[in-house]
């Protein structure tokens, strides 16, 4: 699983050398270094392609004449990009989505268990204030669905 935040530097080609752990992970875990990268609005999104695929199959059951599902597939899957990992373990960050969230020199990646993001530090630096400031609400909120409650959030 993809675990922790890392910070890393963009090169002049808008690559960054993925951390040890995740490149390991892809090679035991996953059998492969092809990824699958997207924006969501604040920072980008990287899935190995095992994991996208699950997803893929799970969006084809969506309903396609509801507007708000075609709205998101266009956004998310639309931006979609397949990348291989080179032979000094970097990523190749394409420039329209370096664009999409201004992604400078410094960044900011973050495990999220089954994937990883890739943020603006000061972007990851205001979600985690606000997330701090509400860690006592998302925690209950959290624990419900772990317990089988699935609380409304509010």
């Amino acid at each position: 699983m993809f675990r922790g935040k890392y910070k890393h530097t963009l090169d002049e080609k808008g690559r960054i050398v993925l951390p040890t752990k995740f490149r390991e992970i892809l090679r035991v875990k996953y059998e492969s270094e092809n990824l699958i990268i997207t924006n969501f609005p604040d920072y980008l999104v990287v899935y190995p392609l095992e994991e996208w695929k699950k997803i893929e199959v799970k969006l084809l059951n969506l309903p396609w004449e509801v507007f708000e599902v075609r709205r998101y597939i266009r956004y998310f899957w639309g931006a979609a990009e397949e990348c291989l990992l080179d032979k000094q373990g970097r990523l190749l960050i394409p420039q329209s989505l370096r664009e999409e969230i201004k992604l400078e020199k410094e960044v900011v990646l973050v495990g999220m268990l089954n994937h990883f993001e890739i943020w603006n530090p000061k972007l990851l630096e205001k979600e985690f204030s606000e997330t701090k400031e509400k860690f006592d609400k998302l925690l209950k909120y959290v624990t419900s669905y772990l317990n089988g409650e699935k609380l409304i959030s509010s």
